[in-house]
């Protein structure tokens, strides 16, 4: 049976060497061990699209296509890099999946998505996302200047600082309904999603939430599924 690693929220940054380094290391020992890494969003802070990004992150990009050689990478996009695509896909040797991926593994099954559509209180950032998700909108957006994409971004991001300092800790967690909801969809199946940073394990009656954690400078997390499922701090 195949092993595999799951990380989310790295939201790496062009010229962050440690955090990159970090990444990296961990491309070349842990997740080299394995069959498969899943990447569940926000690998990248921020993605302007392939052509200007793709540039951006050559150690990143270089970790993974040495990592493809031996282990498949898969990678779900997030809230943050949304815009990754084809070009970024074969240059770093990682297949782009979608929400939801039903893994398997041994006799369990795992519904992997990012997590925000499950954050379904912040109905504002619902309504944001549907307009930055809009075939239309991510068209144009990739078509104009790199100084506008960068303009457009610097406010879209302090405009979220901004709203984020306002909203409760509860809007900003997935909607406990919502998640019950979706899960309807996936009986005997567990869910393991990233987005809200809150790493932890929440055991329910029908189904065990996993909620990955973000990635430090110094320090990250991951879910290991070998034998059964186990947690991982990454130094």
């Amino acid at each position: 049976m195949p092993s595999s690693l799951l990380i989310a929220d790295l939201h790496l940054v062009s010229g962050e060497v440690d955090k990159t380094n970090l990444f990296v290391r961990f491309c070349q020992e842990q997740a080299a061990q394995v069959d498969r890494l899943f990447i569940l969003g926000d690998l990248f802070n921020t993605w302007l699209g392939d052509d200007l990004s793709n540039n951006a992150y050559q150690d990143v990009i270089q970790a993974l296509k040495q990592l493809s050689s031996t282990t498949d990478v898969f990678v779900m996009d997030g809230n943050r890099d949304f815009l990754i695509g084809a070009d970024f896909e074969k240059k770093s040797g990682a297949k782009l999946i979608n929400e939801p991926y039903v893994l398997s593994h041994h006799d369990k099954k795992y519904v992997l998505i990012h997590g925000d559509s499950l954050c379904t209180d912040d109905v504002n950032y619902q309504k944001l996302k549907k307009v930055l998700r809009n075939p239309i909108t991510t068209f144009i957006f990739t078509h104009l200047p790199k100084q506008l994409r960068l303009k457009f971004v610097g406010q879209l991001r302090k405009k979220s600082v901004e709203a984020q300092q306002t909203k409760s800790s509860e809007i900003m967690d997935v909607n406990q309904k919502s998640v019950a909801g979706f899960m309807q969809q996936y009986p005997d199946a567990d869910l393991i999603h990233g987005h809200t940073h809150r790493l932890n394990t929440h055991v329910g009656e029908k189904f065990t939430r996993y909620v990955l954690g973000d990635w430090a400078a110094d320090t990250g997390n991951a879910i290991k599924l070998d034998d059964g499922l186990s947690w991982l701090e990454i130094h």
